[in-house]
C-alpha cells in the first residue's frame, strides 16, 4: 500500500471509531431506563428475525464471546424480555426467543431512538446517507469475512 492509501485507511477508521463512540453514547442516553445498548441490540435482532436462536448463534451474530452473550441474555431473561428454553433434542443446548414484554421494550426503545437517528439522517441528507450505505455495508462484509 502507498502512503496515501495508508493515510486514507487511518482517516477512515478514525472517523468510524469516533462516529461509533458518539452514536453509542447518544443512543444509550435515550434508551428506556434500565436498558443497555447490548440489550436493545439483541431484542431488535430477535424481533427482526422472528425466530429462536441459540446463545452461540447470537454470540456469533454480534461478534462477542459466549460469556458476554450469556450475561446479556441472563439480564434480559431476568427482566422478562426473553424466554430461554432447553433444546428438546440436545439438553446441552438452549434456544432464546423474544417475549411479548421484550417486544414491547424493543418497540419503546425504537420509538426513543428513531427521532435521534432521524435528525442525523435529515441533517446529512437522505440521498447522501443512501449513497454511503453500500460502501459501509461492503466494508462490514469484508471485515466479517476476515
Amino acid at each position: 500500500m502507498s502512503d496515501k492509501t495508508d493515510d486514507i485507511a487511518v482517516a477512515l477508521f478514525g472517523e468510524l471509531f469516533m462516529a461509533d463512540q458518539l452514536a453509542r453514547n447518544r443512543i444509550s442516553k435515550v434508551l428506556p431506563k434500565g436498558m443497555e445498548l447490548s440489550h436493545f441490540s439483541v431484542l431488535n435482532h430477535l424481533a427482526r428475525i422472528g425466530d429462536e436462536r441459540t446463545p452461540a448463534q447470537l454470540a456469533r451474530a454480534f461478534h462477542v464471546t459466549r460469556g458476554a452473550m450469556t450475561n446479556t441474555l441472563t439480564r434480559l431473561e431476568w427482566a422478562g424480555h426473553v424466554h430461554i428454553r432447553p433444546d428438546w433434542e440436545d439438553a446441552r443446548r438452549k434456544f432464546v426467543a423474544i417475549s411479548p414484554s421484550g417486544r414491547s421494550a424493543r418497540d419503546a426503545a425504537v420509538q426513543a431512538v428513531t427521532p435521534l437517528i432521524g435528525e442525523v439522517v435529515q441533517a446529512l441528507g437522505a440521498d447522501r446517507v443512501k449513497a454511503v450505505l453500500p460502501v459501509l455495508r461492503e466494508l462490514r462484509v469484508r471485515l466479517e469475512g476476515e
